[in-house]
């Protein structure tokens, strides 16, 4: 119920100061284990696809941000903790039990934010999580979050959801499967980011 009011607030704040526009919420499974991976320009996609989403989406969140009061918060909006840089095996451990859950995963990609607006390169082992368990993943474009990059005085965010990439069934899951996997989810995002800019 926190989670959902949360939700609905956020829409409304990014509705009025963002002009937020959501494109694609019907291409969400209604059901089932799902991956939603977005671009990442700023501190404020988690909340925007949070908040365009018709699921709950439970972030990877670097552990820095999970400092007193604002961490408790975090964790009660389905964020959990990750350590860049190294291999985390609570973090890992996590995501697998929501996946297991049919819960929602968001991850960014790239790893961390872009500074000047273009699509980074994904992180090495990206969709590992997704093909140990063959689940679908919603390619995300986040359009104008980098408010510094915004020369208007509203600015104007768009959150587009495209349609579930799924995994071959009569495939065995290998890293070259993976690699094509991520290679088609960031031309996906990247053709996004194009086609709504």
């Amino acid at each position: 119920m926190w989670y959902y009011f949360v939700q609905v607030f956020f829409r409304v704040i990014f509705k009025i100061l963002f002009r937020i526009e959501i494109i694609g919420r019907e291409n969400i499974p209604k059901t089932g284990p799902l991956i939603v991976a977005s671009n990442h320009a700023s501190l404020l996609d988690p909340p925007l696809v949070g908040a365009s989403s018709t699921r709950k989406v439970c972030f990877m969140a670097k552990e820095e941000l999970f400092v007193p009061i604002l961490g408790t918060i975090y964790k009660s909006l389905g964020a959990f903790p990750v350590k860049r840089g190294a291999s985390d095996r609570n973090a890992i451990k996590c995501a697998l039990n929501l996946l297991k859950t049919n819960k929602v995963l968001g991850i960014f990609p790239e790893g961390t934010r872009s500074k000047n607006g273009e699509l980074g390169h994904a992180g090495s082992g990206t969709l590992g999580l997704a093909g140990k368990f063959r689940v679908p993943i919603v390619p995300t474009a986040v359009i104008g979050s980098n408010l510094k990059l915004q020369k208007s005085f509203w600015p104007k965010i768009k959150v587009v959801f495209g349609k579930p990439i799924y995994f071959p069934q009569d495939r065995l899951v290998d890293k070259e499967l993976l690699q094509e996997m991520t290679e088609k989810m960031m031309n996906e995002i990247g053709k996004m980011l194009k086609d709504n800019r």
